[in-house]
């Protein structure tokens, strides 16, 4: 049984889908403060000189930001960005509106220089993915994956400003490359509690082999003793510890990820029920039926027409 290999991680970037777009470059100098408004997306920034200083609303310390630090605003909260403390902020919006050259300007001078967009993501990213990371992630400059996202940047910066073939489509990919490296050191570093659900199990050792043997086979009609065998546990400890990291169990998760992978088909797809029920794992349309109703709230077939307009319906998940 070949299990080996396969990322949680990739299957779940993937199914989300992942688009990013740079926005206007920033130049500060001197005393200086910038109020923004909570960003639509994910919000990234990389100081490319100098230092400053991030306060986000609702966090209850300032996080000081060094040459080559990059943080990630996983949820939509208003933030400040300021040379030092105390400086009355400016709101952001009239100061990037007035850039010349793709660069706002504040302040006097050139003390620190910002580059920075936004992620976009699908829509069942907020569940999947967002919902399980801290509502900040910052990356102090000295480590690798902050070397990665300035490269990264430095790419994307290129690409949007000489437009050469597929530029769009590179950004994108160099987009997916920042935010992998991002939540590789997030789950590298991450202390007890601040990670949940697979992403969790992702980085736990009993626990990660029989998610990778699950995404691997998704329509494997996998028993909890066969991935006890994967993991090299036994079964009442997997299923313990799964739960325990997971938040669910072993089964009830491959259910869940089979849901999801079914409902991707039906939105964006056009194959038909009974085929999406054998991709899946299901051996009729009535055993997917049941288990996408439980899940969902609405048929296969009902969600499907929900998402392509008919309007009448309110899914619950997916």
């Amino acid at each position: 049984m070949n299990v080996h290999g396969v990322d949680p991680l990739e299957d779940i970037l993937t199914l989300i889908g992942t688009t990013s777009r740079l926005s206007v470059g920033l130049v500060a100098g001197g005393r200086w403060a910038l109020s923004f408004e909570p960003p639509a997306g994910v919000k990234f920034n990389a100081v490319l000189r100098g230092h400053c200083v991030l306060t986000v609303d609702g966090l209850p310390e300032p996080i000081p930001l060094a040459e080559g630090d990059c943080f990630l605003l996983i949820q939509p909260r208003a933030f400040t960005l300021a040379s030092e403390p105390g400086v009355r902020p400016l709101p952001a919006g009239p100061v990037f509106a007035a850039a010349t050259g793709g660069v706002a300007r504040v302040g006097e001078g050139e003390d620190v220089i910002f580059a920075g967009g936004r992620f976009g993501f699908g829509e069942r990213a907020q569940e999947l993915l967002l919902d399980l990371l801290p509502p900040v992630m910052h990356v102090p400059g000295g480590t690798a994956e902050a070397a990665t996202v300035r490269w990264a940047l430095d790419l994307i910066d290129a690409e949007l400003r000489e437009r050469p073939l597929a530029a769009t489509l590179v950004t994108e990919h160099l987009a997916l490359v920042m935010l992998i490296h991002l939540l590789r050191l997030h789950l590298a570093t991450a202390g007890p509690g601040e990670t949940s659900g697979w992403l969790a199990g992702i980085a736990d050792p009993v626990v990660a082999p029989a998610l990778r043997a699950m995404h691997a086979r998704p329509a494997h009609a996998w028993t909890v003793s066969e991935l006890a065998a994967v993991a090299a546990v036994s079964r009442s400890t997997l299923a313990a510890r799964f739960k325990q990291v997971v938040g669910q169990g072993p089964l009830e998760y491959l259910t869940g990820w089979r849901i999801e992978l079914a409902a991707d088909r039906l939105r964006s797809g056009d194959d038909t029920v009974a085929a999406i029920a054998d991709q899946v794992g299901y051996g009729s349309v009535s055993a997917l039926s049941n288990a996408f109703k439980r899940v969902a709230g609405v048929s296969p077939r009902d969600y499907r027409l929900w998402k392509r307009g008919n309007g009448a319906l309110s899914p619950g998940r997916p």
